[in-house]
């Protein structure tokens, strides 16, 4: 099973050219989806907007070779490594899916385009990259569903896998799409018939909502939000701050040190047990 390309298996039943062009099908819907998206919650409107009026309020101008630096920065901390995410947990169960979402996608398409041919031989390491995928997505986001619920937790509420919103149509297409490919495969591989035309449409189903829903679901959000990381660092480095004191960026650790003092410096001494009185639940 491991070893096997699903797809290569596939291409006895469905032609090769129908499966590249289901993928590319579903890459339109992506960019598509995700510039109607942008257009109608104006978020590239406004992101432009910000960035154009935090140079007035500018104390310096950032050099290119600053900038480049900035990228790097956004692209090894926010992008690579979840590092807006403070709490442990959430953080790993991120990183889990959105690594096992990239290695899964794009084994994907290898397979697809480059060894669903007659007489093509998927090299061993796709189909390995292909399920380790899969399995890391699924750790990663059903661990999130049943264990972490950000939105539920910080509520104060019982987290609960039933409340459904709208919200929740990306994770779940996700998860979706990531288990039934992987239970399809394994059908496929112990010749299971029926069971394997069953889950191969369940398949083909959830990644045509992951992907076709764009539109309704977070998918969107995950290109904008490097863009605005960026910018963020970028009002920091030219001094503009978004119109901030001084203190008050939270993601560096010397300044959110000085405002607290700041806000502490007339607090009386005995202050009680505060936030010692729970576990810190609340993201």
């Amino acid at each position: 099973m491991f070893t096997t390309n699903p797809f290569a298996e596939l291409s006895g039943t469905i032609p090769a050219l129908t499966m590249q062009i289901y993928v590319v099908v579903m890459a339109i819907l992506v960019i598509g989806g995700t510039i109607i998206d942008t257009l109608h919650k104006k978020s590239a409107e406004y992101f432009f907007a910000n960035a154009e009026e935090a140079k007035k309020s500018a104390t310096r101008t950032v050099g290119g070779g600053e900038k480049v630096g900035l990228v790097v920065k956004t692209v090894t901390s926010e992008i690579m490594t979840s590092s807006e995410f403070s709490n442990p947990k959430r953080r790993v169960s991120h990183l889990l899916s959105m690594y096992g979402f990239i290695v899964f996608v794009l084994a994907s398409a290898v397979m697809v385009f480059a060894y669903t041919g007659a007489g093509a031989e998927t090299p061993a390491i796709w189909p390995i990259l292909w399920h380790l995928g899969a399995l890391s997505l699924c750790i990663g986001g059903y661990w999130f569903w049943f264990g972490i619920r950000v939105d539920v937790v910080s509520e104060g509420k019982k987290p609960s896998p039933f409340d459904l919103v709208r919200a929740d149509l990306f994770i779940l297409s996700l998860l979706a799409t990531a288990t039934t490919g992987l239970i399809w495969s394994f059908m496929q591989s112990v010749g299971a018939g029926g069971w394997t035309t069953l889950f191969l449409i369940l398949f083909i189903i959830s990644s045509t909502v992951l992907f076709g829903g764009v539109l309704w679901s977070k998918f969107a959000h995950m290109f904008f939000k490097p863009a605005a990381a960026y910018q963020k660092k970028v009002t920091v480095a030219d001094g503009s701050r978004e119109n901030l004191p001084a203190y008050a960026d939270r993601n560096d650790p010397a300044d959110r040190d000085r405002h607290s003092m700041e806000l502490l410096k007339d607090a009386p001494m005995d202050m009680g047990l505060g936030i010692k009185r729970e576990q810190p639940n609340h993201y």
